[in-house]
């Protein structure tokens, strides 16, 4: 592929987005292509792994791509099915995750990368191993509520007789999109609708910004509530809405706005990082270099054009999440904006 270099401006967003992606692979990735979240206990997620086989594809790396395929499969395969386990502890007994649960984000990104992978390289095996993975996902991580189809999270611990626990952020537009071609089947587009029925009615606060995670009844009866469980907040996980919304073409959407005039208000003295969606509390501390990437890509794909508040390019997160959300916005933003993060050859 060789992509065309629109302007000096797409050119230096390209060198950086490589100078970026090879940060990435130094400072967290293993040897063995394991990626590392440095601040959580050095632990690996399904979706760390898919996030960086994507970012590989993108950037024309075979090599790196098949290391972290080949400790994907090596490590969180599961013998029942071509899901993956969503969480690998260094010193497990066996050297394999005890915890065999899934997450659904992270296979969802996992045969978005092989499928992609596929076509870029031309490799049969890679598209075969998206197939396996993509068709687990819709006959195993479906459900049906009301009229609407979900995602369940993960395999274990998210659905019981009454409800659904449910996480907006899991609903990948782009990975949808791309996957539709790979198993074609009605479900992805019922999918998207739901991630965004979800992103526009399970909207709270002042901000009406979506929470992390929601309940739903499984009679589907009444609108999504804020799961009691778990924190109410617009927060790490719902950060990822208006980066899936802008990414798969639905920028105009009104998440994306709220998002982005929640972020760059200034009547903040910075940009938050959290905000409690029941009491309107605000994070003491900054949103970290990802956030703010994102919070840039929605305030320009909600036409937004000049947000106040911009990410600072020159630092490199020294966090593995915060660096890989970065990457995707600059991927997201080169998928729909024309710059270019794609490598030559």
């Amino acid at each position: 592929m060789l992509p065309l270099v629109a302007s000096p401006a797409s050119a230096a967003n390209h060198r950086a987005s490589r100078i970026e992606w090879d940060h990435f692979k130094i400072r967290f990735m293993s040897r063995e292509g394991r990626v590392i979240d440095n601040m959580n206990g050095d632990i690996s997620h399904s979706e760390g792994q898919g996030f960086a086989m994507l970012l590989a594809v993108r950037f024309d790396d075979r090599e790196t791509f098949d290391r972290l395929l080949a400790w994907t499969r090596g490590n969180l395969s599961r013998p029942a099915d071509s899901l993956y386990a969503w969480c690998f502890r260094p010193g497990e007994p066996g050297g394999r995750p005890g915890d065999r649960n899934t997450a659904t984000d992270g296979d969802l990104m996992i045969a978005w990368a092989l499928a992609e992978a596929a076509d870029r390289w031309g490799q049969p095996v890679f598209r075969a191993m998206a197939v396996a993975t993509a068709r687990d996902i819709l006959a195993r991580m479906v459900v049906q509520v009301g009229d609407r189809q979900y995602l369940l999270p993960g395999s274990e611990g998210f659905l019981d007789h009454g409800t659904l626990i449910n996480n907006p952020s899991y609903y990948i537009y782009p990975a949808f999109q791309a996957l539709r071609s790979v198993v074609p089947s009605p479900l992805w587009g019922q999918l998207e609708a739901t991630g965004l029925y979800l992103s526009r009615v399970a909207r709270y606060g002042r901000h009406q910004l979506v929470a992390d995670w929601v309940v739903l009844s499984r009679d589907g009866s009444g609108q999504p509530a804020m799961a009691p469980s778990r924190p109410g907040r617009f927060s790490y996980d719902a950060c990822r809405v208006p980066l899936y919304l802008v990414w798969g073409g639905f920028g105009s959407e009104p998440m994306v706005e709220a998002a982005a005039s929640f972020w760059h208000s200034t009547t903040f003295r910075q940009m938050p990082a959290w905000t409690d969606l029941r009491t309107g509390v605000v994070a003491p501390y900054a949103a970290d270099p990802g956030i703010a990437a994102i919070a840039h890509l929605a305030a320009v794909g909600c036409g937004q054009r000049r947000p106040t508040r911009a990410p600072e390019a020159a630092v490199r997160p020294d966090a593995y999440y915060a660096s890989v959300l970065r990457l995707l916005s600059r991927v997201a933003a080169a998928d729909t904006q024309g710059g270019l993060v794609v490598a030559a050859r």
